[in-house]
């Protein structure tokens, strides 16, 4: 069987080549990606995440608040009053319990009348004292008569009985109870009544400058 001859293909004009060349880069070219429909759902989570945070962190924060229990602020008359009855249980041991009733009183009229005796010596209360007129005349006599004695006790070795440790004791209560509602408290009159010999001295000065 004779074969037929093999056909071969007409040459491409420069045309026809430039346009295949075309269809072949007009089908490679992919569609744009959504960018920019990502990035708002990415917002959108970020924003929810922030938002789930923040209302966490007030929710915590006011829970906290509301189981925490608003603290008390006890009185100072009411916290030396405590004091005082539980420095009974030292008043066999004078020089102990000089020193705490004393501290006591020191430490009230510190909170009471942000008077600083604790940090003081009585002689430089005193000096304070004389300027003040957050006490009494007859207040300051008696504060210092109770500081003087106490320091007899604490310094000079002085070995009182129970009955002047009661006295020490009850000057310490009354004190507080006339002075516990006071923030300033007028002079009073001049008191006829004299001071013990060992502090008279001190009550001169104070009443020179009262």
């Amino acid at each position: 069987m004779p074969l037929k001859p093999k056909q071969q293909a007409a040459p491409q004009t420069p045309a026809q080549g430039t346009n295949a060349m075309i269809a072949v880069d007009i089908r490679e070219v992919k569609p744009p990606l959504p960018v920019g429909g990502n990035w708002l759902w990415i917002g959108l989570l970020v924003a929810g995440v922030l938002l789930a945070a923040l209302a966490a962190f007030f929710w915590f924060r006011l829970r906290r608040r509301a189981t925490q229990q608003p603290e008390i602020q006890i009185p100072p008359h009411i916290v030396a009053r405590d004091r005082l009855r539980a420095a009974l249980a030292l008043i066999g041991q004078p020089g102990p319990f000089c020193v705490e009733v004393s501290q006591i009183i020191r430490v009230y009229l510190e909170q009471q009348f942000n008077l600083r005796a604790p940090e003081r010596t009585t002689d430089e209360f005193l000096v304070e004292l004389q300027d003040s007129s957050l006490l009494g005349l007859d207040q300051k006599r008696t504060l210092a008569d109770f500081l003087m004695r106490c320091d007899l006790v604490k310094f000079a070795r002085y070995e009182p009985g129970e009955p002047e440790l009661r006295s020490l004791y009850d000057a310490a209560v009354r004190l507080v109870e006339e002075t516990q509602w006071a923030t300033s408290v007028p002079n009073a009159p001049v008191s006829g009544e004299q001071a013990p010999a060992e502090t008279r001295s001190a009550l001169e000065a104070v009443d020179r400058k009262s």
